[in-house]
């Protein structure tokens, strides 16, 4: 009779050599630890926030800036189409944020998400308030032009950051209700234009500091001289609507990125009709102009980003919905950039701010201005100042190239790690 012998496993399977222990180390590093991720989603805020750089490298740096040139009617065909590609960052921006707080809502329960985007809300204000606000104006301690205040400027990531605080708390509502709240406030809200007056921006006056909730408003506070640039009841209505999107993103991906680039193009067409018939959608009608077809067409296409209206966000986001159902067929370098960027957002907005204005001071010099002339705020830059359209785009380029070891750096990072903190970068 044959008996059994007992196998040992340890003398039949050898132990790894170093080199697969190394192998399997690397391997391990190279996980990426937030792959929930999707890579459509990153890549479409990759791409926005490169744009956003341009409208801020414009205003920093082109000759006899202005705030809103589109508001010039004889303003050119490149510097309109610069200006109003940027009209896709902010809404962009907000929507996907809402988004991958949505997707995030599968990994943890309801308490601990609210408790994460509070405390990231309150962060990006309080950032907001003091690092990013001194890169805009690099005068921290008081700024001469309006007598010695200090400039707070609350632009998309106080937009972005009070947004967050609001749905820590709508999402115990569940996704379907914030959807319909959401939708209710961005298809709604046109209603009161005619009721809530204008607040101003950049005044000598302080507005109430609600006014800051529906326009543009200024406010004095002891030493501060706050500026609110992003009216917040539309945000926080992108938002909610992106939180309840999410859904979309979860689908698989031939009939996600079908309903996508379906969802867009009804979007847009929604957005000429009501344009056209001018019946509701945006407190600023579009008419013919007598400077001929293309200031017409210019005008038409001129929709109102503070606050952010229905026509605003049907055009910004049908074209978002648009690109991120197409994102899948893009493949190489150019997809791989654009992703890396949109991993690393917010590390990318700080660091952006403070270089366009450190090298715009040293433009302003080799110009022949005096330092002090440039360590301020843009809108107050002297006069004669600047470069052509042609010479932004050339400093945007280059901002973009000194940026990138920076964000690639973080964004490996961010790869291979889970730290609590890299969710604040």
């Amino acid at each position: 009779m044959n008996t059994l012998r007992k196998i040992d496993v340890e003398d039949k399977v050898p132990a790894p050599d170093a080199e697969t222990k190394d192998f399997v180390k690397a391997a391990n590093e190279n996980v990426d630890k937030r792959s929930y991720r999707l890579t459509n989603i990153d890549m479409v805020r990759g791409l926005v926030v490169l744009i956003m750089a341009l409208d801020h490298v414009r205003d920093f740096m082109m000759v006899g800036g202005v705030h809103d040139p589109m508001a010039q009617p004889d303003i050119s065909v490149g510097l309109y189409l610069t200006r109003w590609i940027t009209h896709l960052c902010a809404p962009v921006f907000i929507f996907l944020a809402g988004t991958s707080v949505g997707l995030m809502s599968d990994r943890k329960p309801a308490g601990k998400l609210a408790g994460f985007v509070l405390k990231r809300g309150i962060w990006l204000v309080a950032i907001e308030v003091t690092v990013i606000s001194t890169a805009w104006t690099f005068t921290p301690f008081g700024e001469v032009a309006v007598g010695g205040m200090s400039i707070i400027i609350l632009q998309v990531i106080w937009a972005l950051g009070m947004s967050m605080v609001v749905l820590s708390g709508a999402l115990f509502l569940g996704q379907r209700a914030c959807l319909m709240i959401g939708l209710a406030i961005v298809l709604g809200h046109n209603l009161i234009d005619p009721i809530l007056p204008a607040g101003t921006m950049f005044s000598d006056s302080s507005n109430p500091f609600w006014t800051a909730l529906y326009s543009q408003s200024t406010l004095f506070l002891g030493p501060l001289y706050i500026n609110a640039v992003y009216p917040l009841l539309p945000c926080i209505g992108i938002m909610l609507v992106g939180f309840g999107s999410s859904f979309i993103f979860k689908k698989p991906a031939e009939e996600r990125n079908a309903f996508l680039i379906k969802t867009g193009m009804a979007f847009i067409a929604a957005f000429v009709l009501l344009r056209f018939s001018g019946i509701y959608g945006d407190p600023n009608p579009w008419q013919v102009q007598e400077y001929g077809v293309l200031a017409t067409i210019f005008d038409f296409m001129n929709i109102s980003k503070y606050p952010a209206s229905l026509l605003y966000v049907l055009a910004t986001l049908g074209v978002m919905s648009i690109v991120c159902g197409y994102a899948d067929k893009v493949s190489g370098p150019v997809k791989n950039i654009l992703v890396m960027f949109g991993r690393v957002p917010f590390a990318f907005y700080v660091a952006h701010l403070y270089l366009i204005h450190a090298l715009s001071i040293l433009l302003g010099m080799g110009q022949g201005f005096e330092f002090s002339q440039m360590v301020r705020f843009f809108e107050f830059y002297p006069e004669g100042y600047g470069i052509s359209l042609a010479g932004v785009y050339m400093a945007w380029i280059v901002v973009i190239a000194m940026l990138y070891p920076f964000c690639k750096w973080v964004a490996d990072v961010k790869r291979r790690r889970k730290d609590w903190w890299l969710s604040y970068l």
